[in-house]
């Protein structure tokens, strides 16, 4: 069914100009689901240093300052490469033509003014939901993405003339965006948005509150993350404003790009395959076993484990399992990087445990494909997970995730021994410890060396999973009209 919206995401990064994580793929599949259903959305991002080559963008409009400590910033117009998304670059050298990433440089370091950084692409936002909006195109729903966007709710609630609806999705509430309270001038909010119903939380003017506060409906990534942070335990102290705020929360649970991630095409990988003959599968392996290092055994079960490496991915935990499992006779391939401590550690593993044990440090999306096709089994032990994204892809390719049983690995993964017959896809346990995580891996053991016919069953039933965007974009419409309806009957009532 045509849905007659125009709607804009904003994001600090998307997938394939810059990304740090899960967030840059979900922009990217996300818009093109909802321009499938004939919504006009569009993107909103920064404009980073080079990517502006990769989109055709050109200017649109005059310079502008959109708040008066900034400089004056510009629009460029260009498409998603590879696509005919429309997409809005923000284009302020001061502040985006950096060395670095997205959020700090190249030492790790955060920029000191992402304060003023995000909050001019907030406030960019908030003008294409009202008059006299940039590009002559005014947005029926801006819909912010994690704190980076989450004043922009607050900037189309101040302001009497925007038309437009706020949608916001939280993809980690970890990460929050809370700075000094003295950057409320700088980001022209005024003093009566600070306080405890408002910006304001524990003294610091949060970025994130702004989001959950002012828009006028939320979303996160999976039906189980949105229970959970309504809790002290996961709601990193704002459990109390999503729990005020719960009859405006949906959890949505986020698909992954099946095009990108098809073994049966994959333009990666070393061979196709596909859930009716998996012997590509087999050559894969053999690719990742030489790729690493690792002793070429087809016996010998392959445990891939790829992402940041951060404690709440759990790598700690890997790390303390290592040795219990590679003496075991598996072999572990961990691609990630981001804390040198830990990368130390499995530098040293790998030392320790040659031809079993392998380590490539940082992040490639080939490397990343061949490990998803490569392994037989995905590692995701984080401590909690909004959604995730990996343990699809690896479902996709047949390769069985063990995963602990929070977030969006609950609502992604069946339970080889819980879980209704046609829906057992992997292996979950209930606490975050290394104890735990090798128990979930004996299990998987286990049937991988000992009944070959029901791991067999595991690959099919996994692979005939569908994870795609369309659920989840009609789900995105429905919650686009609840804000709307909200919108309008706030204004009827004044």
């Amino acid at each position: 069914m045509p849905v007659d919206l125009n709607v804009l995401l904003v994001a600090a990064e998307v997938q394939p100009l810059i990304k740090t994580g899960g967030l840059a793929d979900v922009c990217n599949s996300l818009t093109r689901a909802l321009r499938d259903l004939d919504v006009d959305a569009r993107l909103l991002v920064p404009a980073y240093r080079g990517i502006a080559k990769q989109t055709d963008a050109r200017a649109i409009g005059r310079r502008f300052r959109p708040i008066p400590s900034a400089d004056k910033v510009r629009l460029l117009k260009g498409h998603l490469p590879g696509s005919r998304v429309p997409l809005y670059l923000l284009d302020c050298p001061s502040l985006y033509d950096r060395a670095g990433g997205p959020y700090g440089d190249s030492y790790g370091r955060e920029f000191w003014d992402n304060a003023l950084r995000f909050g001019v692409l907030s406030k960019t936002a908030a003008l294409f939901g009202g008059p006299g909006g940039p590009d002559r195109w005014r947005a029926d729903v801006v819909h912010g993405n994690d704190w980076h966007s989450g004043l922009a709710s607050a900037y189309l609630k101040f302001d009497p003339s925007s038309t437009a609806a706020s949608v916001f999705t939280i993809h980690n509430l970890a990460y929050q965006g809370n700075f000094d309270r003295k950057v409320r001038k700088a980001l022209d909010i005024s003093s009566l948005a600070f306080h405890m119903e408002g910006l304001e939380f524990h003294g610091h003017l949060s970025f994130m509150k702004s989001g959950l506060y002012y828009s006028d409906e939320l979303t996160t990534v999976s039906p189980t993350y949105a229970r959970e942070i309504q809790t002290a335990q996961f709601g990193c102290a704002m459990d109390g404003v999503l729990r005020h705020r719960a009859q405006h929360l949906a959890g949505i649970l986020n698909g992954i790009d099946t095009e990108e991630w098809d073994p049966a095409s994959d333009p990666i990988i070393d061979a196709h395959f596909d859930r009716n003959d998996l012997t590509g599968k087999t050559i894969n392996k053999a690719g990742l076993q030489s790729r690493g290092g690792l002793n070429e055994d087809p016996e010998a079960p392959v445990l891939g484990m790829i992402g940041r490496m951060t404690p709440q991915k759990g790598w700690n935990l890997v790390l303390d399992a290592a040795p219990s499992l590679i003496e075991s006779g598996a072999q572990l391939f961990a691609v990630g990087g981001g804390d040198g401590e830990l990368e130390v550690r499995f530098e040293n593993l790998q030392r320790r445990y040659p031809g079993q044990m392998a380590i490539y440090r940082g992040f490639s999306e080939q490397m990343a494909h061949h490990l998803i096709a490569g392994a037989d089994v995905l590692l995701v032990p984080s401590r909690f997970e909004p959604c995730g994204l990996v343990q699809m892809y690896a479902q996709r390719y047949g390769t069985i995730p063990i995963a602990h049983k929070t977030g969006g690995l609950v609502d992604t993964i069946g339970d080889a021994d819980l879980a209704p017959p046609n829906q057992r896809t992997g292996f979950l346990f209930d606490r975050p410890t290394a104890l735990a995580l090798v128990g979930a891996v004996r299990r998987a053991l286990e049937v991988y060396r000992g009944d070959r016919q029901r791991w067999s069953a595991l690959q099919a039933d996994a692979m005939a999973r569908d994870f795609g965007w369309q659920t989840a974009a009609r789900g995105y419409v429905e919650v686009y009209q609840n804000a709307l309806d909200s919108r309008r009957l706030e204004r009827v009532l004044g």
